[in-house]
C-alpha cells in the first residue's frame, strides 16, 4: 500500500508507533546507564556496556544522547525520580534552629542511607561525572546548608555555615553511620551537638 494509499488514521497511528518505539529505546538506554552507574560506577561504563545491556547499537545511544553529558544528566534525573529526595521547603518552614536542624539532617541522612549505593560510586568517581552536573549537586548542597543555616542568629558566620555543610555531606555520614557504626538518629544527633557548640561560641 502506498502512502497515498494509507488512511490519515493509519498513518497516525503509525506515528506514534514510532514515537513510543523511540521512546521506549530512550528509556532502556537511560536504564541500563542508570543500572550499570550504580553497580559499577560511572568510571567504568562506557557507551559500549551501555548499548550492550539495552540491547542496542552505540548509534542508537548517540542518536538519542548526543554526548555523554546529556546521558548522565537523563540518568541523573531518571534515578532521582526513584528516589524520595531531601525536602528543604519543608525544613524552612520550621522556625527553631535545633528543631531545624534534627529535621534537615534526618531527611538528609534518611535519603543518604536510601541511595547510598549509587551515591558511593558517584562520589567515588567524581572525576567521571560532567562538569554540570557536578554543579547542579553543589548547588543542591549549598541549598540545604543555607535553610538550615538561616534558622540560627550568627548565620552570616563563615564557620557555622562551614560545619553545617560538614554535617550534611554525604562523606560524614558515611563515615559516622558505615564506619563508625552509628545509627542515622545518633549521627544527627552529634552533629545537631557540634553544630550548636560553634553556634554558641563564634
Amino acid at each position: 500500500m502506498s502512502e497515498q494509499q494509507r488512511s490519515p488514521k493509519t498513518r497516525g497511528y503509525e506515528m506514534r508507533k514510532r514515537a513510543e518505539d523511540v521512546g521506549r529505546t530512550r528509556q532502556r538506554i537511560v536504564e541500563a546507564a542508570v543500572h550499570l552507574h550504580g553497580t559499577a560506577g560511572p568510571a567504568s561504563t562506557s557507551i559500549a556496556a551501555i548499548a550492550e545491556h539495552a540491547g542496542v547499537t552505540r548509534l542508537t545511544v548517540y542518536r538519542h544522547f548526543p554526548d555523554e553529558a546529556a546521558l548522565f544528566e537523563a540518568c541523573s534525573g531518571h534515578w532521582l525520580s526513584l528516589q524520595t529526595p531531601p525536602r528543604p521547603e519543608e525544613w524552612s518552614a520550621i522556625e527553631n534552629p535545633h528543631e531545624r536542624l534534627t529535621a534537615g539532617l534526618a531527611d538528609i541522612y534518611r535519603f543518604y542511607r536510601a541511595g547510598e549505593q549509587m551515591l558511593t560510586l558517584v562520589n567515588r568517581d567524581q572525576h567521571a561525572v560532567p562538569e554540570r552536573i557536578r554543579e547542579h549537586r553543589a548547588q543542591t548542597t549549598r541549598q540545604y546548608v543555607e535553610v538550615l543555616a538561616n534558622a540560627w542568629p550568627k548565620a552570616d558566620d563563615t564557620l557555622l555555615p562551614a560545619v553545617i555543610g560538614h554535617a550534611s555531606a554525604f562523606s560524614t555520614w558515611r563515615s559516622l553511620c558505615r564506619e563508625q557504626g552509628l545509627t542515622d538518629q545518633e549521627a544527627v544527633e552529634v552533629m545537631v551537638t557540634l553544630v550548636e557548640a560553634v553556634g554558641v561560641n563564634s
